[in-house]
């Protein structure tokens, strides 16, 4: 293994998802808060995207959509693009308890599971979003 590198790395600056509707994913993300902080056309292969910044408190997901000639690509993976974005909530149970109760999401568990993770453990459960991106909400579990 080679020597670690000269490279100080604070936080997550952000998660990026490519999206196939940019109009829905934003109408979902701030169902949780998230606020667009900057909306920006790109170009790429000569056509033109869109990418927004959804953030909430020191959280940010960039959202982007590809030009149409390479949304079909988007459109054929079937488990989004990134395993699982997780979020830290105080009380997994009152977060489950108002996803369930809503009825517009895509529940994983059916009920908070419990692992034996961190010093006395942790409780998630997984979401799907627009694009079947996986979404965790974590409660690190204290003493």
């Amino acid at each position: 293994m080679k020597d670690r590198l000269n490279i100080t790395i604070n936080k997550l600056q952000h998660v990026g998802i490519p999206v196939t509707d940019i109009a829905v994913s934003e109408k979902f993300y701030s169902r949780f808060g998230f606020e667009n902080v900057m909306q920006s056309q790109f170009t790429f292969e000569g056509n033109t995207g869109t990418c927004i910044m959804m953030q909430l408190n020191d959280i940010i997901i960039e959202l982007y959509q590809m030009p149409a000639k390479q949304l079909d690509e988007i459109k054929s993976r079937s488990n989004g693009h990134i395993d699982h974005l997780a979020f830290d909530v105080d009380d997994i149970n009152a977060a489950y308890a108002a996803l369930k109760n809503d009825g517009n999401f895509t529940l994983l568990e059916e009920t908070p599971v419990s692992l034996p993770f961190w010093k006395h453990g942790c409780k998630y459960f997984n979401i799907l979003g627009p694009d079947n991106e996986r979404l965790e909400f974590n409660q690190i579990v204290k003493g």
